[in-house]
């Protein structure tokens, strides 16, 4: 199983960012992808998921409004665009796979390798 990411992004405040995440090894309509980011000295925050099957997303009340979720079944590949970019978005992101089919719940078994996404001026 592998998750590999897009490459790192720089982008001004006001911005917008789309972040790749490319599934192998698994079947990709089984399981959710979920968003991770960690900030500068933080913790890591939950985005927010998408079911690949239908497109079904569930974000974090934090990012409505400005976050999307997409995924493509034809290239296995899961997508997440923030809009609206503000220093505070400076972080890396993170696509994670649960170990548990099609629920929201348990621990991840496979993580992207982070794209780091820088916010200034």
């Amino acid at each position: 199983v592998q998750l590999v990411q897009s490459g790192a992004e720089l982008r001004n405040p006001g911005a917008s960012v789309k972040v790749s995440c490319k599934a192998s090894g698994y079947t990709f309509t089984s399981y959710y992808i979920d968003w991770v980011r960690q900030a500068p000295g933080q913790g890591l925050e939950w985005m927010g998921r998408i079911d690949p099957v239908d497109g079904h997303t569930k974000y974090a009340q934090k990012f409505q409004g400005r976050v999307t979720f997409t995924a493509d079944t034809s290239t296995t590949t899961a997508y997440v665009e923030l809009s609206s970019l503000r220093s505070e978005d400076t972080a890396v992101y993170y696509c994670a796979k649960r170990t548990a089919p099609l629920t929201g719940w348990g621990s991840y078994d496979y993580w992207g390798q982070g794209t780091q996404v820088t916010v200034s001026l």
